[in-house]
């Protein structure tokens, strides 16, 4: 039997909360995650950095899309700068709240500066 990504999660977010997500519902915040980000990158963004929009479209579970943020923050900065593309990258988190786990979810520091 092959288990997909989605498999691996929805056991993971089972075994870790209690509860079994519907796999549909996984599925479909994983494409908006994935929406967003093409979205942020938009057309020129893919024609200029086409590995970094490769990476969000064959993404295969929430940890990848996760990872992938570094990438489209990078591409980001290279075109409107390293702030607005930190700004832009930072609003993505809320859309992987209950999709990873703790450990790789953003949280707020006091090291940042807000200057």
């Amino acid at each position: 039997m092959r288990r997909t990504a989605t498999d691996v999660l929805t056991g993971l977010v089972a075994r870790w909360t209690g509860q079994k997500p519907d796999p549909e519902r996984v599925a479909h915040r994983l494409e908006d995650i994935r929406l967003a980000m093409l979205d942020m990158l938009g057309e020129e963004g893919a024609r200029q950095y086409p590995q970094v929009a490769r990476r969000i479209r064959f993404g295969g579970d929430a940890q990848a899309l996760w990872y992938a943020r570094a990438d489209l923050m990078a591409a980001l900065a290279s075109t409107s700068g390293e702030r607005r593309a930190r700004e832009r990258t930072e609003s993505l988190s809320v859309l992987f709240d209950g999709m990873l786990p703790k450990g790789l979810m953003s949280r707020p520091t006091t090291l940042r500066s807000s200057t």
